[in-house]
């Protein structure tokens, strides 16, 4: 499918059946598989034979499914994970140790900030946080002898800072290490971040990709550029035998297009377990079949939304980087031309109470720990998905008390903005 522009590759990508066969994706709802001999299946276990023997590492459904959001983001392999948090934890875990070091965009995800900062870190492996708007010298600055990775989204969630990822690519690469980049708000229609230098692109396929608040889930896309081999001193997991797989060197075997994710399957999701149910990755499916007639939707409304919030005389800040002034206007110009995502972020001149107040009064967005989907839902992190850090860690984040992220859905941009407009009447 890599000749077909991305429309095509989201309707048909990952599975082409044969004479016979089902039109849709089966769903292979097995925890198991069955071989003639225990020589057959001794050669899987020794990844000298491709194939499938438990769910819990791989899945031909899942499998086919990770196919076609590899073809999307244009890469060379893909695996699906339980979640978006396990994509991320995966994607970093898989080249960094105890006693390791990343350095992270200060705006990401809470869940994933609170991942690496707390949970990560008591696993030995340390974090620098770095402004995404940071200078040359400051980013630089960051990185250690040790350091095994740079992460960041292409446009963050809840701040909508959008990372100048062909900055912080070569600022990666000049230290000899990838960049790992959370696409989940732009998705492969809006921005492709291996065109810009990005050398592995995870998603929660639970947003965008699912698109109906139907199947948790994440994935992780390598786009075969990273040179491992160079670097070999540095990710000895890729470049030195694995013990456990007989002495199997990955970046050798698999070359450098395979390597991470084999790895990242043959080990991580062998001991962590934590699959993509074929259940969720068939709904996944259904979900990616539209995204690509989702998404200029989704655009369409938050554009319209932000316009009317900036005009409203409660409403302090409105952020969205498709508003024309907004801060990352230009760079979101760049990297996501045709649009960049459907979250809108603002706040109020009444502070933590008036944000408290209009969320009470809204009628037909859903107040949702939840973002992306079809429906318009909307969340105050400060109490919510952010609860767990202080004020000076919410404004590293780009978050203040009194801030609202509200994801237009596909509905009627007039009724959206109606029922804003209600709520705001109570502040």
């Amino acid at each position: 499918m890599s000749d077909y522009r991305i429309d095509t590759k989201c309707v048909q990508g990952g599975y082409t059946p044969g004479n016979g066969e089902p039109r849709q994706i089966p769903i292979i709802q097995s925890t198991t598989f069955k071989y003639a001999t225990s020589e057959d299946m001794g050669k899987l276990f020794d990844l000298e034979a491709s194939g499938y023997f438990y769910t819990r590492l791989q899945n031909p459904t899942n499998d086919m499914v990770a196919a076609k959001i590899c073809d999307m983001e244009g890469g060379t392999a893909a695996m699906l994970t339980s979640s978006g948090q396990a994509a991320n934890f995966y994607a970093i875990f898989n080249i960094a140790n105890c006693g390791d070091h990343v350095v992270a965009s200060s705006t990401i995800y809470g869940g994933t900030y609170n991942l690496f900062h707390v949970t990560m870190r008591k696993m030995g492996i340390d974090f620098t946080f770095v402004s995404p708007d940071c200078t040359d010298e400051e980013l630089n600055a960051a990185f250690q002898p040790n350091t095994k990775a740079v992460f960041g989204e292409t446009i963050a969630n809840p701040a909508l800072t959008v990372l100048d990822i062909e900055r912080f690519a070569q600022a990666a690469h000049a230290h000899g290490v990838p960049l790992i980049i959370d696409n989940t708000f732009a998705t492969p229609v809006n921005c492709r971040p291996f065109q810009w230098g990005c050398d592995i692109v995870t998603h929660s396929t639970t947003k965008y990709m699912d698109g109906h608040g139907a199947g948790v889930g994440g994935c992780i896309v390598d786009s075969g550029n990273f040179n491992w081999m160079a670097h070999a001193d540095k990710f000895p997991g890729l470049c030195t035998p694995d013990d456990s797989y007989h002495g199997i060197t990955y970046a050798e075997k698999f070359g450098q297009g395979g390597a991470f994710i084999t790895k990242c399957t043959a080990q991580l999701m062998r001991d962590f377990g934590s699959i993509q149910s074929p259940q969720n990755a068939f709904l996944l499916n259904l979900g990616l079949e539209s995204l690509h007639v989702r998404m200029p939707r989704h655009c369409e409304n938050a554009l319209a939304v932000a316009k009317f919030l900036k005009n409203h005389p409660k409403v302090s800040f409105v952020t969205y980087p498709g508003l024309e002034g907004d801060k990352y206007y230009d760079l979101a110009q760049k990297y996501m031309p045709n649009g960049t995502c459907g979250v809108v972020s603002f706040g109020f001149h009444g502070g933590r109470a008036a944000a408290e107040t209009f969320m009470k009064h809204l009628k037909l967005a859903a107040i949702e720990t939840h973002v992306a989907d079809a429906r318009t839902c909307t969340l105050h992190p400060a109490s919510a998905t952010h609860r767990q850090m202080n004020d000076q860690e919410l404004l590293a984040a780009g978050i203040t008390p009194d801030l609202v992220r509200f994801s237009c859905g596909i509905e009627d941009a007039q009724d959206l903005i109606a029922d804003l407009e209600q709520a705001l009447e109570r502040v």
